[in-house]
Formats: structure tokens, sequence, C-alpha cells
């Protein structure tokens, strides 16, 4: 890991700059409280993991189909059957989910020096509602609405490519999930950075569980600023 060999960061958004499983959590238990269950938070993030990756499964449909497909998947394995408006309002909680506290000083501190750039597994809307509060005005956004895909295809990765100009061996990706992140950057030929944030779930959390071989990893986004900028 020579951070003078990059000139482009490419981040996942939710799980990596954002606390996603805090809003999975949050979003989901409300609606179990309403149907009479309390699954354990691991369990909760766990039949989220699986039932989301069932829901981005087959042609392409907006994050917001599939989270709702998510919560009524969850709700088969978990004992409940939400409603609409509960699906609706699931739907709509990724622009609130928290960003983690050490965020917006490492974007601002890396922003300095390279140019940054997203690529995220949600829709446009859903993202300008949470790049507003990351404090940092990004090179490059691509969405799965945009290239109408979902990590860990391909097609974020290449869109990225094509919009920057950046090769490959210029850019490094950081992410928190080895699933949808590491393990599709690195069989492309990107270097990577993995986000290993504590999970309140085994195996990969909110994510299906994966083996992949990042290049350096670190505990949050305090350490990659470190790791890649160095101390103020």
């Amino acid at each position: 890991m020579e951070p003078g060999r990059f000139s482009l960061l490419t981040f996942d958004c939710y799980g990596t700059l954002v606390d996603w499983e805090s809003g999975i959590v949050d979003a989901t238990r409300a609606v179990c409280r309403v149907h009479g269950v309390d699954p354990f938070d691991g369990r909760l993030l766990s039949a989220f993991a699986a039932a989301e990756h069932l829901a981005q499964g087959g042609p392409y449909r907006s994050y917001r189909a599939v989270l709702a497909d998510t919560l009524c998947r969850m709700g088969q394995a978990l004992g409940f059957r939400p409603s609409r408006q509960e699906q609706d309002a699931f739907a709509d909680s990724p622009g609130r989910w928290p960003v983690f506290p050490d965020t917006v000083d490492a974007l601002g501190r890396l922003a300095r020096r390279y140019r940054l750039g997203i690529v995220s597994n949600v829709d446009d809307d859903l993202f300008a509602q949470t790049q507003s509060r990351l404090g940092t005005a990004f090179d490059w956004v691509v969405t799965a609405e945009q290239v109408r895909s979902y990590k860990p295809a391909h097609k974020h990765f290449d869109e990225m490519a094509a919009r920057s100009g950046t090769a490959r061996e210029r850019t490094l990706h950081v992410a928190q999930s080895l699933f949808h992140d590491i393990a599709p950057a690195s069989a492309l030929g990107y270097a990577t950075l993995w986000v290993n944030r504590p999970s309140r779930a085994s195996g990969g959390g909110a994510t299906p569980p994966a083996q992949a071989r990042p290049d350096a990893q670190v505990d949050d986004m305090a350490g990659a600023a470190r790791l890649l900028v160095g101390e103020d």
C-alpha cells in the first residue's frame, strides 16, 4: 500500500461512510414492534443480508423497490407481514441513516490530496439526501439507478473508470463489504482497502459472507485517512 501511487479513491457509501447497520436495525425494529416480534440485532441484520441479496436478483429494480421486497422477505423469516405503508417507510429510510462520526473529517482530509468517487447500490435521490450530510463534493458519483445494476456486478466499476478516465493502477477502492465491493474490485485488478468496522452480527453482518483478500485494512475512516494522508 503506497499512497503516492493513487490519484482516485472510490468509496462504497452505506456501511463504509454511513452506519447502515444502525439504520437497518432502527428502521426494521420499529416495524417488528408493531407486529409483536423482537429479534436481536444480529438476527435482524442476518435476515436483511439474505433478503436483500435475493431481492437484488433478476431484472433491475429501483433500490426502493428492492428494500420494500427485502422487508417482506425479512418478515417471512422473522414472523411478520409488513403493510404497504411500512414497506414504503423502510424504502425511504436510507437517506436518514446516520453518518459514522469519523466520516466527515476523514473525507475532508482525503479530498485535499485525492479525487473522490462514490460507487453505491442505491437510488440517486436517496444518495442525494445522504450526500448533504457527508460534507464533501465528490468528483464522480455512480449509483445503481444510473447503471441499472447492483454490486457485486461490475458495472459500477466500469462506469467509474469511464467517467474518471483514471487507470486501475491509480485507483484505490475503499469499502466495508467484502461481498459487494472488495471481492469484485479485487477481481477487476483494483487495489482495495477494507474498512473493517465492527458488526452487530456474525459472518458478513448486513451483507452475505464472502472470501476476499484486500490489500490493506483499517478499522474506520479515521484509520483510512491516517494511512493515506498521514497525521495532520
